[in-house]
């Protein structure tokens, strides 16, 4: 576990602008346009912009897209506090344009965590589609040059379970006919209308793939095993797993996202997708495992069913070389040292958390 009186989102920070120092001039006197900054990927973003503003002194504005800009200040003081940040209210499908240029765009909205909810299929994906659309027709009109999206490794639809890692070469898709599949196609129709508008607009787009994180501002409540089984042991236990365990993932941490994230909005190739996350594949029953290993006294784990005998289990988990070899990108927090900075973090909330 951390150290006593060290504060792990501060150590975070400096490890974040330690492996991005030399990308941060970029900004130096730039505006930046953000979507989805309240969420678990945007909250990352803005705490490293601001972070880096401070330590640089880069003069960086930062304008946040936001419904509830009454509610993210509550959430996060210290961030909206910043006078780097500035909050712009509207909603992402429809928001009226603020003025003025920004050379950088970034699109982080439309959570993934209503995907599997059913009756929100349909909202699912228009937000996603038409929230891009309109993000794209902003990008264009504020004179952008590089507009990052954040995609997502649902675009392949199933893993083949004889497969190890998901590749950006691999051409699977979602089931269209499944309703479950919303997310997915929706994420799809989004990389489509970048690359589309990218080649009518002229400016840079970047395909950031994302898979599966944890890290302070996962949300605990969703559809995220790791974020639930954190809750289930902060609150004693038992710690409960929906299906069989056999399933595999694998998580990146959050810091090491958002490293990934700034280089490749900077330093990425247009119109090429790169997936952001962890080669490193473990089964959720494992995870259930690691997690409960993190609290003491070490919590019970429940399994609701029993596996299928012969089926092979799901996964997903990505393929990372592109990254590495392309961009030098690769995983820096091992899954335990993540859950033991998750649990600090969330176990030692502070107002400020810089201090």
């Amino acid at each position: 576990m951390m150290k006593s009186g060290e504060n792990p989102l501060r150590m975070d920070l400096d490890h974040i602008l330690k492996h991005t120092h030399d990308l941060w001039e970029n900004l130096r006197g730039e505006r930046i346009f953000i979507t989805g900054g309240t969420g678990f990927i945007g909250s990352w973003l803005l705490e490293s912009l601001i972070w880096a503003d401070q330590k640089y002194n880069l003069g960086v504005e930062a304008l946040i897209l936001t419904r509830h800009p009454d509610a993210f200040k509550q959430k996060v003081p210290h961030i909206t506090s910043s006078s780097s940040i500035n909050l712009y209210t509207g909603d992402i499908s429809n928001f009226i344009f603020p003025s003025g240029e920004f050379k950088y765009v970034i699109h982080a909205a439309a959570e993934p965590r209503v995907r599997f909810i059913l009756k929100q299929q349909l909202t699912t994906f228009d937000t996603i589609v038409e929230g891009t659309r309109r993000t794209l027709l902003f990008a264009q009109q504020c004179g952008a040059q590089k507009f990052l999206l954040t995609s997502s490794g649902a675009i392949y639809g199933q893993q083949p379970s004889d497969m190890p890692q998901l590749s950006e070469e691999f051409l699977g898709a979602p089931n269209c006919t499944d309703p479950r599949s919303a997310y997915g196609e929706g994420k799809r129709a989004a990389e489509t209308l970048c690359i589309l508008f990218s080649r009518q607009a002229g400016f840079e787009v970047k395909i950031a793939r994302c898979f599966t994180f944890v890290g302070a501002y996962l949300p605990l409540d969703a559809e995220f095993a790791i974020g639930n089984f954190i809750r289930d042991g902060l609150n004693g236990g038992p710690i409960h797993i929906d299906g069989d365990g056999t399933a595999y993932r694998s998580f990146l941490y959050a810091a090491d996202m958002a490293i990934w994230l700034w280089t490749i909005l900077f330093l990425g190739k247009p119109s090429y997708p790169y997936n952001v996350g962890s080669e490193n594949p473990i089964s959720i029953a494992q995870l259930a495992q690691l997690v409960a290993d993190q609290f003491e006294p070490r919590p019970q784990i429940r399994i609701s069913k029993s596996p299928v005998t012969g089926s092979l289990p799901e996964r997903y988990v990505p393929s990372i070389r592109r990254a590495m070899v392309e961009l030098g990108l690769h995983q820096s927090v091992d899954l335990v040292t993540a859950l033991q900075k998750t649990i600090s973090f969330l176990e030692n909330k502070q107002s400020d958390r810089y201090q």
